[in-house]
Order: C-alpha cells, then structure tokens, then sequence
C-alpha cells in the first residue's frame, strides 16, 4: 500500500461518504491511540498515519485536491491574482494548471487515480523526476532543456521537496510522589534531558487521586516536531511510596486502629488518625477484633467535583503482655463470670458433620 494512499489508510473506498470517513476515522484512531498502546511503536506509527490521513479526506477542499493530484497537490492548487488556477511550489513559481492537464493528457490519461499518479510522479518522487526530464526534453531548442544555466526556469523542472510535516516523539519519565501528593495532588517541577543533552526543567500539575503506575499526558511537551510538525507529548509514570500507617483500595483509604479490651467491650470515643487531622469515632460497646468500621468523606479526592471516598477501620483488640496483679484479679473475676464460650460449634466432632 502506498504510505499517501489515504483511503487505504482509512480502509474505505474513494467514494466514501464524509460520515464514512469520519467513523473510519474515529474507530482506527480509537484503536491504534497511544495512551491504548503504551510502548507500542507500530500502533503509534499507525495513529499517525490515520491523523495524517483525516486531515486531508476529512476537508472537503483538501479533499478534492487529493482526487485530482494526489498528495503532492494538497493546498497547492490555488487561484492567483489574475482569476487563474495554478500549482504553487518552491519560491513563489507556479503552473497553469490548464497547462498540467494539457501534459497528462501527452501522458494517456486524465483525472482519477491516473491523473494523480503522473501528477505525484512529476512533482513527487524520483520517477517523478525522470518524467520531469522527459517532459522537459520536449521544451528546449533542439530537443535539450529550456532550464539550462542562465536560462528561464522550465515549468516541468522538478521542484525542491519541502519537508513533510512529522510529529515529534512522545517522552515517558517515571515521577516519585509521596502517599499525600498521590491523594491530595501536587505540583512538580521536573527536569527533563532532551536528545540533544539540554536539560529542561517543566512545572507539572498531578491531580489528585492518582493511582500507582497511572500515566499522566502533559500536551505538547514532549520532543519537537519536523517540518512544522506538532510536538509529542511527555507522559509521567506515577510511582506512589507507601504510608506507615494507610493503605488505599480505589477512593477509599484503610488503617488498623488498636484498641484495649476495656474500650472494645465497654464502647468507648476514640480519636482516628486521617490524612487531614485527628477525628473522634465512637466505638460501639462489644467490638470485636476485626470489626470495620466507616468514617465518611475522608478517603481519597474523585476528580474535579471534589467527592471523596471513606476511612475504612479496622479494629485490633491489643491484650497487653505484663499484668498488673490488681488487673489479674478483675481479668480472673471476669472470667468467674463468663458463662457463654466464643468457640461453641468448632469442636472436632462439629467440623466432621455432614
């Protein structure tokens, strides 16, 4: 397949609808898009050669040079002063294009896809430039080219190609944020090392809610395009350090509370420890270990509407390990009174029953 068949590229035929072309167009660009294909250079070099081709099939005008000239003729068949349509190229020359349909004609064809290809083959390519000389040929006095030293410039000559415009790379870094710059957001300043060996400092905003290894696109800020190309983009790799106490799971944070056996059997208010500041929670009277209990709102921020997820606690009943004689005496008087056993039906007897 040709790299300028854009019709190819979007996969529809030539007399595809603009909705046609839009939806081809939106479907490929979904699937080949680079933040789908992380590190994926043919899918990268796909979506670009998909951009490449809406951006002409996808205007109308633009369009409708492609038809008649192919790829070479994209903008550069314009009306000039006088109310004439010519070819424009290199430093203000241009061409009649009456007088290139004139030659295609010479050449056995006339609009479509053959009037399109002799036009990329004159102005487009190598082979382009042996028509070019051919056409040429025919020009000068005795059979030579009228384009010689110090002579006028001949219409057929073959024209400097500019430089295709080429999107600049995308950059991938990896930026370290502690537990808190991951929940609440952050800005960064960060240093960059270009290709050239320029190091560039950026300041970066990372939103809040960020999860581990979530990619970030900072528009625009990764390497130069060609050809008045558009830049790449610079991704950011989050990588979060863990809390001593927190863990997460999606929007809501987690932390083990211990408690004492007088506040788990007794209930009692006790202060949580949050990522803002220290909360009261009342314990419930009969808490066992384990018991999960929700402080609302103080999780992890949702985006934009600033919404939070919960702090989930979970309570750890601590026995301590050296007794008082005064708190042996209450503990054996406790248990004196104990009349009902945590382990009933959990005897061997009791598991082997079917």
């Amino acid at each position: 397949m040709p790299q300028d068949d854009y019709y190819a590229i979007l996969g529809v035929a030539r007399t595809a609808s603009a909705d046609e072309i839009k939806r081809a167009y939106r479907k490929l660009a979904k699937q080949h898009h680079p933040d789908r294909n992380p590190g994926n250079p043919s899918a990268e070099r796909k979506f670009k050669e998909v951009q490449q081709a809406y951006s002409v099939l996808g205007d109308a005008t633009k369009r409708a040079d492609y038809d008649a000239y192919g790829s070479v003729g994209v903008g550069r068949v314009q009306t000039d002063p006088g109310g004439r349509r010519v070819y424009t190229w290199g430093e203000g020359q241009a061409v009649n294009v009456e007088d290139l349909e004139d030659l295609f004609s010479a050449f056995g064809g006339a609009g479509g896809g053959r009037h399109a290809s002799i036009f990329d083959q004159i102005f487009g390519g190598h082979d382009g430039a042996r028509a070019s000389a051919g056409a040429s040929g025919r020009a000068g006095p005795r059979g030579g080219s009228s384009s010689g030293r110090g002579g006028p410039r001949s219409p057929w000559a073959q024209p400097r190609q500019a430089e295709p415009p080429q999107s600049g790379e995308d950059v991938t870094e990896e930026v370290s944020l502690s537990f808190e710059q991951a929940v609440f957001g952050t800005n960064l300043q960060l240093t960059v090392q270009r290709p050239d060996g320029r190091r560039e400092t950026l300041d970066v905003r990372i939103p809040p809610g960020v999860c581990e290894g979530q990619r970030i696109r900072i528009k625009g800020r990764g390497e130069s395009g060609g050809g008045g190309g558009q830049p790449g983009h610079l991704y950011l790799v989050c990588r979060i350090r863990p809390h001593p106490i927190f863990t997460r799971d999606g929007l809501d944070l987690h932390v083990t509370l211990p408690v004492t056996i007088s506040e788990a059997a007794l209930g009692a208010k006790i202060e949580v420890p949050t990522l803002d500041a220290a909360v009261t929670m009342t314990l419930p009277p009969g808490t066992s270990s384990g018991t999960k209990l929700r402080v609302k709102g103080k999780g992890v921020a949702a985006g934009a509407a600033g919404e939070r997820g919960d702090l989930i606690v979970t309570t750890q009943i601590v026995v301590p390990k050296d007794l008082t004689p005064r708190q042996k005496e209450l503990l054996t008087l406790l248990q004196n009174t104990e009349t009902h056993s945590p382990r009933e039906g959990m005897s061997l007897a009791a598991g082997l029953k079917t």
